[in-house]
């Protein structure tokens, strides 16, 4: 009887778990892993895998899983999916006289390979002996690293070795050829092989996968650079330079300049992002080794301390830098902005008192006028008056037409001047009033 209601991720999240377990491998045994690149479209390598697993009559993958293994004879197949790559392992177990001629990969169709979807990031083969076959390091070098210097640690706290010179070896099916390790089983049995030679294989993979991030790095390097000389004339041409359309045009320059860092940026950021977590993944894998130092022999911690420290320091050096150069156009551009506006402000400051003067001048204009507007309607009312009192003498009442006309002109003229000032002091209230 159930009672309990499970969460609706419960089952997957306890997958997790064991999504991707490690293979007992026991030795003698050949090894081979492919890591594909891909871009982020998952679909063509899991119909990849399932092609290969009806070529070889191996059970058919089920849909959506992300892990896969299965074998046929002595061959085992083993793949993974990752967020941007997917991984093959193709082992064979027995002993063979030359494992690095003779490899697991030689017993996979040669048109499924030739058909594989993506691009390959990491190809390598390995050999896993037993301790009775393990030989002298000089030997070991002349035998199957061409003489190269190894470098290599005891691992699983000495229960192991591995030996690899990190270069890459003629291989008929790549052209850039395969990478080659050789590990040595002292006393680690199946099960602690399978997982050092899996913790190998992710070393390699997430080595590669950090260093894609550099040549962007490098890229960014010369392009921060010309950023930043001419982020360094506009601010020099800022000095020197007046007016608005000169400002106009330095804006301009700088929202270029902007959307060239923003374009960087969008290009860089997820690969260093990417960059920085396989990194911390390739130190979690070495310290998983549990290696310990073999006399005269460079261990892989100290060779990925030496090789990928500066890479990705170039990477850190390179956001710190966008992020440099951006704060610097922020910067730039406020001081722009605020020196425009100071110079607007200045520009309506004039146009306010211009605007004062000529209010000044219409005001004295409109005085002026209105002056001459009481003269005129002084001398036709005192003009109309003068024709009424003529009127008045012509009808027989005896007037002094031209004394009573010369004593109404201040008088007419005082109640135009009064009624004028009455009419402008209505006129400006009702104006407030609305």
């Amino acid at each position: 009887m159930t009672t309990l209601t499970p969460h609706h991720l419960r089952r997957e999240l306890n997958e997790e778990a064991h999504a991707r377990p490690y293979a007992a491998i026991a030795s003698p045994a050949r090894l081979t892993s492919l890591s594909l690149y891909y871009d982020f479209d998952d679909a063509p390598q899991r119909a990849a895998l399932a092609d290969l697993a009806q070529r070889m009559g191996l059970p058919a993958p089920l849909p959506g899983q992300a892990y896969y293994s299965a074998s046929a004879g002595d061959l085992t197949v083993r793949w993974s999916l990752h967020t941007e790559f997917a991984r093959y392992t193709f082992i064979i177990g027995g002993d063979c006289s030359d494992p690095f001629d003779r490899t697991a990969l030689d017993r996979i169709p040669p048109a499924w390979l030739q058909a594989l979807p993506g691009v390959v990031l990491v190809a390598l083969h390995a050999v896993l002996l037993p301790a009775e076959r393990e030989t002298e390091l000089a030997d070991m070098s002349s035998r199957w690293f061409g003489g190269r210097e190894l470098i290599g640690a005891e691992i699983g706290d000495g229960n192991g070795a591995a030996y690899t010179d990190l270069r890459l070896h003629p291989d008929a099916r790549l052209a850039e050829g395969f990478s080659r390790y050789v590990v040595v089983d002292r006393a680690m049995g199946p099960n602690q092989s399978g997982r050092m030679l899996q913790r190998l294989f992710e070393l390699e993979t997430y080595r590669m996968l950090t260093l894609l991030a550099l040549p962007i790095a490098k890229k960014q390097m010369r392009d921060l650079d010309n950023l930043g000389i001419e982020l360094r004339a506009i601010t020099e041409r800022m000095t020197g330079s007046e007016g608005n359309g000169s400002d106009a045009q330095l804006l301009s320059e700088l929202t270029g300049l902007a959307t060239r860092v923003e374009q960087l940026i969008s290009e860089s950021q997820y690969r260093f992002s990417a960059a920085q977590a396989y990194y911390r993944l390739v130190e979690a894998r070495i310290a998983e080794l549990r290696e310990q130092r073999i006399s005269g022999m460079q261990p892989f911690r100290e060779f990925m301390e030496r090789r990928l420290s500066p890479a990705m320091n170039t990477c850190d050096t390179v956001v710190r830098r966008q992020d440099r150069i951006t704060g610097r156009l922020q910067r730039t551009t406020a001081l722009l902005r605020t020196r425009v506006e100071v110079l607007h402000e200045e520009q309506n400051r004039a146009l306010l008192a211009s605007m004062d003067r000529r209010a000044a001048l219409q005001l004295r204009l409109q005085e002026t006028v209105e002056g001459l507007s009481v003269g005129v309607l002084t001398y036709y009312m005192v003009s109309l008056l003068h024709h009424l009192l003529a009127a008045v003498e012509s009808i027989g009442v005896h007037l002094n037409v031209e004394l009573l006309t010369g004593i109404a002109i201040p008088l007419v003229a005082l109640v135009v001047w009064f009624s004028m000032h009455q009419l402008k002091a209505s006129l400006g209230s009702g104006h407030k009033e609305r």
